[in-house]
């Protein structure tokens, strides 16, 4: 028997990937591996965990992630198999994502996560190596970043072997994050310049143009009617800004970029 959902009655922080990442999520029908870097955590949850740790291989920019929380569910000879996925951003919201879906009847709650190039699972009670890494091996080949699937097992009385909770395990995982809505985020850069009043009203102009978000301004410079401007934009954007603006301005300026 299987059952395939998507989530429709969580709750308000469990639900948009905006907040989560504090940018724009853009719905995405191809997946594309793009990472970036971000802190994680070990969680210990129930019986005393195996929790195998590392880090891939991330280029900077983009990620291609899961748009919300979906659900799957399989019967593998009698026992039953619960895989929910979602998006994480960070060790607070894959604390709170295996809190919040952890069955504590159940008699297994595995789980692995990726942000970036750091990664983290946990066989929890099932034999080393065959819940943890196998889901997070149908997290690598979906092409996913920064998504977190923990798989729930509800023991049937037959026992599956190693080869058997593998193919369960990472084939439930796999399933679960192959039918869920994707979506790009991009990542911000953040720039800075400083620029003449009199320029004022162009730059802002094209920072519009660009999409520019954080805009501000810094009076207090210690030069005589110059202002610091600063802003994010994104990071594919980041270069055709910069040249925009000193062809519009007609003269020399510098940019900061961090």
């Amino acid at each position: 028997m299987i059952r395939y959902s998507r989530s429709t009655k969580w709750s308000k922080s469990q639900m948009p990937v905006a907040n989560l990442f504090s940018i724009p999520c853009l719905k995405f029908t191809h997946r594309h591996t793009i990472s970036s870097s971000s802190s994680l955590l070990v969680i210990a949850a129930g019986k005393r965990p195996m929790v195998t740790a590392g880090s891939s291989s991330s280029s900077p920019g983009a990620f291609t992630t899961l748009q919300e929380r979906v659900k799957f569910e399989k019967e593998i000879k009698k026992s039953k198999f619960i895989a929910i996925a979602g998006p994480i951003s960070d060790e607070r919201s894959a604390q709170s994502f295996l809190s919040e879906v952890r069955e504590a009847r159940a008699t297994h709650n595995c789980w692995a996560y990726k942000v970036g190039e750091q990664y983290r699972s946990n066989d929890d009670g099932e034999p080393s190596g065959t819940a943890g890494k196998p889901i997070h091996s149908a997290i690598v080949s979906s092409g996913l970043d920064r998504v977190m699937v923990v798989v729930i097992r509800y023991f049937g009385g037959i026992k599956l072997g190693t080869g058997g909770l593998v193919r369960a395990y990472g084939g439930v995982a796999a399933e679960c994050l192959r039918n869920g809505p994707t979506c790009l985020v991009k990542s911000k850069v953040p720039m800075g310049l400083e620029v003449t009043f009199d320029l004022l009203g162009v730059l802002y102009h094209q920072l519009q143009s660009f999409h520019a978000e954080d805009i501000a301004q810094d009076y207090d410079t210690g030069k005589d009617g110059i202002t610091m401007v600063t802003f994010k934009v994104d990071f594919d954007k980041a270069e055709s800004l910069e040249e925009a603006v000193k062809n519009n301005c007609s003269r020399e300026i510098v940019f900061y970029k961090r």
